[in-house]
């Protein structure tokens, strides 16, 4: 490997690092998410939520620098410059490089694989609770709203002007 495909290959490298650490701690975040989803606290769930997006839009940004290195990378070694495949790279690489780049690929592939079913598990977990809250709340709201058999069809009548012992005249 000439110096400029061992430079293209430290970017991709430490880019492909950096992506490893930023999912982790995205895998952290839904992990959290769910213990916060189960003890209910609003405000903390709030906040992970907030880690949550902001460390989406980290691995957003920095997968863009990513595709760029791994098109770099792809146009040196020569593989597919539209498209690149970590394994693809790897592959063309061989030795200890390419076996660093697929060992890389596996660890992310984990990640992202279990942060997605954690992910799902969660979004089943608080639908379910939404559902039930959804059903507490129309059951106060009917609690709430009374009798819907029974309902007034009358007029209140007062009672007879004087005191006496006279209780009614239609009796």
């Amino acid at each position: 490997m000439d110096a400029s495909q061992e430079k293209s290959y430290n970017k991709l490298l430490n880019s492909l690092e950096d992506l490893t650490k930023l999912y982790r701690a995205l895998l952290d975040n839904v992990r959290k998410e769910k213990d916060l989803l189960i003890a209910a606290d609003i405000a903390k769930l709030q906040e992970n939520v907030q880690a949550k997006e902001s460390t989406l839009y980290k691995i957003r940004t920095l997968d863009g620098a990513r595709e760029r290195y791994a098109k770099e990378l792809a146009g040196l070694i020569g593989g597919d410059v539209t498209q690149p495949r970590l394994l693809e790279l790897a592959r063309l690489i061989a030795g200890p490089q390419g076996d660093r780049l697929r060992s890389i690929h596996a660890t992310l592939d984990l990640l992202v694989k279990r942060t997605a079913e954690l992910n799902r598990e969660n979004e089943i977990f608080a639908q379910s609770a939404l559902t039930t809250l959804n059903g507490a709340m129309d059951d106060i709201k009917n609690t709430l709203a009374g009798k819907k058999t029974y309902g007034r069809q009358g007029t209140l009548t007062t009672g007879p002007d004087q005191a006496a012992n006279f209780v009614s005249k239609e009796a």
